[in-house]
């Protein structure tokens, strides 16, 4: 369906039983809504009515052109805004990746609207920040930020030889070329990669920007991330103040929810029916 919200239009899978819980699925770059393809299903099964935006960027008809209009603080309120369109009070929470950013700010900025938060990859902000500045492991594994953030020159180098460097981060998950293709075509739309891409040139990493997080919280790292370090991933349990737990995925790359579905279910369904 489509959502039409703080003056932007966003494309929006909602599925599960009509009483089920509702829980928001927040992807992360340069996926869409459909990396839940394969978790989804396992949350339905449960009870749970998923609600899956494509975010700000990857949305056609959510593509601001100012890089500002793509701080943290939008993207949390474009949430809030989904939740309200669906006559939604309170949502438990899962995001992967840029996703998980959004649902950390989110919990932290607007805690009545959350229930649980269930981030997946990335750990809280402040976190990431404090292995940066710490790790010279972390600050290794996000090198490619500084790539990211040059407009023009990233999708040049994204894009050429069909997309070839695109295509190539999903490597280490061993996705055949079908579903590859599910994530890197939208991006080859025009606008599509500078919007996905303005994430990384509006935040302001260092300064971290989130608050600690009070809501029962889950997070869920793995081994094979080659994006986020192990000290990233043990800092976070500072950040939240709620319940936390803390779940391993042994072997598991960055792309959790398309090489381990059922983990990644399993996890968020201990946490949503607890």
């Amino acid at each position: 369906m489509e959502i039409d919200a703080r003056g932007l239009r966003f494309h929006v899978t909602v599925d599960g039983p009509a009483d089920g819980t509702p829980v928001l699925l927040l992807h992360g770059f340069p996926q869409n809504a459909t990396m839940w393809a394969e978790v989804a299903p396992v949350l339905h099964a449960a009870g749970v009515r998923t609600i899956a935006p494509d975010q700000r960027g990857y949305s056609p008809g959510a593509r601001p052109a100012a890089v500002g209009a793509y701080a943290q603080g939008e993207c949390v309120a474009d949430a809030v805004a989904v939740l309200d369109a669906l006559g939604v009070d309170r949502a438990h929470v899962v995001g992967h990746d840029w996703g998980a950013i959004v649902a950390w700010g989110l919990a932290a900025r607007h805690p009545d609207r959350v229930r649980t938060v269930t981030a997946l990859s990335v750990p809280h902000p402040r976190a990431y920040a404090h292995a940066l500045l710490t790790s010279f492991d972390q600050l290794r594994r996000s090198r490619y930020i500084l790539l990211f953030r040059r407009a023009g020159k990233a999708e040049e180098v994204l894009l050429r030889d069909d997309a070839k460097l695109l295509r190539g981060i999903f490597a280490d998950a061993g996705l055949d070329a079908a579903a590859v293709d599910r994530y890197v075509e939208p991006m080859r739309q025009p606008g599509a990669l500078t919007g996905a891409l303005n994430w990384y040139r509006a935040v302001r990493i260092l300064r971290g920007g989130v608050g600690r997080v009070g809501v029962p919280t889950t997070y869920v790292w793995s081994t094979g991330d080659v994006a986020v370090g192990r000290a990233a991933a043990r800092r976070c349990a500072a950040e939240v103040t709620g319940e936390y737990r803390f779940v391993e995925l042994t072997g598991v790359s960055h792309w959790m929810a398309d090489e381990a579905p059922a983990a990644v279910a399993g996890a968020v369904l201990d946490r949503v029916l607890s």
